[in-house]
């Protein structure tokens, strides 16, 4: 396959595609979280360069993903909670002219119909030497483990130690990462938080949420909990910190 990379800014004519492509496979809720909301607009400005497509020879997108620079001592104490405090950092240090040394990757994804030929791998490799021709030493991951949909009731420190009979690990997206090397820190407990008033929750799942407790709903890494008496519900997913270097 003849692919070649491009910034995601100086391909506008794929913008329709890219949104197309990557809303594909995703829960609705995934896309209501306010931070994210929030910073994302200042994270697509400044940080263009590590936002990338991979595209083949007749200008199909087969892959994509996107990164941010934070500052980061190296130990398990400083690291962000996860996606949405990434987020908030990379746009504090740049409004504060600070300077970064470590790249986190937020997202990496594959076209659907193209997946498992190891395009994954490709693409997070692809983040990694953007991240080195910015001057990034350090490279770390909030993963969120596709397999773990399944097992929402179960801890994410527990999950991310489940093994296949060869000792990998059980969930697929964590064995891309421990393929090309990376070691696991530990649990992002609260990577991404999604809020909404209870219809809302209602539309994004798509059935009734008659009473407030929490609730399993399709595609969530942990359960929604709903709060009636003030309309809300909440659902804060967590991912697995990993270090490629």
């Amino acid at each position: 396959m003849d692919l070649q990379t491009f910034a995601f800014d100086d391909r506008p004519d794929l913008h329709k595609q890219a949104e197309k492509i990557f809303s594909v496979g995703w829960p609705e809720f995934i896309f209501h979280d306010p931070v994210a909301d929030q910073q994302m607009g200042r994270v697509r400005q400044w940080f263009a360069d590590l936002s990338l497509l991979l595209v083949d020879g007749t200008d199909q997108i087969v892959a994509g993903g996107w990164a941010v620079p934070v500052c980061w001592d190296g130990s398990l104490e400083d690291l962000p909670g996860g996606y949405d405090e990434s987020l908030v950092r990379a746009v504090a240090l740049r409004e504060a002219g600070g300077r970064a040394d470590t790249l986190v990757i937020a997202a990496a994804a594959v076209r659907e119909d193209l997946q498992g030929r190891g395009l994954a791998a490709h693409m997070l490799g692809l983040l990694v030497s953007a991240g080195e021709r910015a001057g990034l030493t350090r490279v770390i991951a909030p993963v969120r483990p596709t397999s773990k949909a399944r097992y929402p009731l179960t801890t994410m420190d527990e999950f991310m130690k489940w093994t296949r009979a060869d000792g990998t690990a059980l969930d697929p997206w964590l064995r891309t990462h421990h393929r090309m090397g990376a070691r696991v820190l530990g649990a992002a407990e609260r990577s991404m938080t999604m809020t909404g008033s209870v219809a809302d929750w209602e539309t994004w799942v798509g059935f009734a949420l008659p009473a407030s407790g929490s609730y399993v709903v399709p595609g969530a890494l942990a359960p929604l909990l709903i709060d009636r008496t003030t309309d809300q519900g909440e659902l804060v997913e967590p991912n697995v910190w990993m270090q490629h270097r």
